[in-house]
């Protein structure tokens, strides 16, 4: 076989969630496969050390427009010039004209879901999320196999696209060996100083999209921080005048004091950030998966996360699940885990043992598996 995997951003330095899954999935296909033969197409940018070719993985850079003029034009002439037998599409959408049978990776259908969410994020989400609005219900009906990322997400894409069970895939995301409780004194000692982190805080991974709930996070934060003088929130990716806006908002200003910005975090400096935290929040609206959570299990961090949509499916037991709609509840898990080491330690063990039910390597092999299942059905073939 020859099988196209469509990585448009995947070069970009500032990768997101659906990035990582896709370049995760690549790495672990170059490492168990040895005899199909793989194209990757990318949309040239900066970050090209994070996938290299070998002899059966190719790297095609198609240049072309912004994010839906590449997909809908600039891909389908990549993918037909290279002869693929199959693509597949890693982040949702995918071109409506497709030259080859279509398997599409759908990590959530948030989108086209009324959620009652406050805010309406960044220009390019919303963007995104208008795209993705009108073409998914069309694409899905034209694809092969539909891969989602949790059991919670197949059934909703089941029940809205009223589509046959048999095309729509249930594989879980893993966690990847960087993910582990960083030791190095030295190293930690480098983190702390270039962010001036004290030795107790709660981190919070920042992202504008709506249903990642930030000004929940940060009313819970307030709340908490009313009972605790040394109090300290850690806010990624985030700048200094949306927290001043989110906070006056919720008339907290004061509440800047006790907040850490460091910015755009380096994929490095991440397993130690989770390892130096004490407790790590994610108390998003609604998930499809939630890969944070794994990280955070990984690197020993208790969590806090939200006892809806995919959350509870992927923490199980090993998290304290709230409301996320209350931030009295969720500031009352941070006091929970600040004023009781045991019952930190024991959520620290048991993230431990949830985090090995899930691997990147078995979610290349499911994958794989489907792009044979594909192939093979003369039936499937037909486009």
């Amino acid at each position: 076989m020859k099988i196209g995997i469509e990585g448009q951003r995947l070069f970009r330095r500032k990768k997101a969630g659906m990035d990582i899954v896709a370049l995760e999935l690549i790495h672990n296909l170059q490492a168990l496969d040895r005899e199909n033969e793989y194209v990757v197409f990318v949309k040239p940018d900066e970050d090209r050390d994070c996938l290299r070719e070998s002899h059966n993985f190719k790297i095609v850079e198609v240049p072309g427009g912004n994010y839906m003029t590449w997909e809908q034009r600039s891909l389908p002439q990549a993918v037909k010039a290279e002869g693929v037998d199959l693509l597949h599409c890693t982040s949702n959408t995918a071109p409506f004209f497709c030259p080859v049978p279509l398997v599409l990776t759908l990590h959530d259908i948030i989108f086209l879901e009324n959620l009652g969410i406050k805010g309406k994020g960044t220009m390019y989400q919303r963007m995104g999320k208008i795209y993705r609005k009108y073409l998914v219900p069309q694409i899905v009906h034209k694809c092969k196999r539909i891969i989602t990322v949790s059991r919670q997400e197949k059934d909703r894409i089941l029940n809205r696209f009223r589509l046959p069970k048999e095309r729509v895939h249930a594989i879980y995301n893993g966690v990847g060996p960087e993910y582990h409780p960083i030791t190095d004194e030295d190293f930690l000692t480098e983190v702390k100083m270039a962010y001036g982190l004290p030795e107790r805080f709660v981190l919070f991974l920042g992202n504008q999209d709506p249903k990642k709930n930030m000004e929940g996070a940060l009313e819970a934060f307030g709340q908490y921080a009313d009972t605790d003088d040394k109090a300290c929130l850690v806010v990624t990716a985030i700048d200094r005048p949306v927290i001043d806006a989110i906070l006056e908002k919720l008339g907290r200003q004061r509440l800047i004091s006790k907040i850490i910005l460091p910015g755009f975090a380096p994929k490095a400096y991440l397993p130690a950030l989770y390892s130096l935290a004490t407790v790590y929040m994610y108390p998003s609206l609604r998930e499809g998966f939630g890969l944070p959570i794994l990280e955070a299990f990984a690197c020993g961090t208790p969590v806090i996360t939200a006892d809806t949509s995919s959350m509870p499916e992927v923490a199980g037991d090993a998290a304290l699940l709230v409301d996320p709609t209350k931030p009295e509840a969720i500031a009352q898990a941070i006091q929970q885990y600040m004023m009781d080491e045991a019952l930190r330690q024991e959520k620290i063990s048991m993230g431990y043992e949830r985090v090995k039910d899930f691997s990147w390597r078995k979610m290349a092999e499911e994958v794989r598996t489907l792009y044979h299942e594909v192939l093979a059905n003369s039936e499937l073939r037909m486009v």
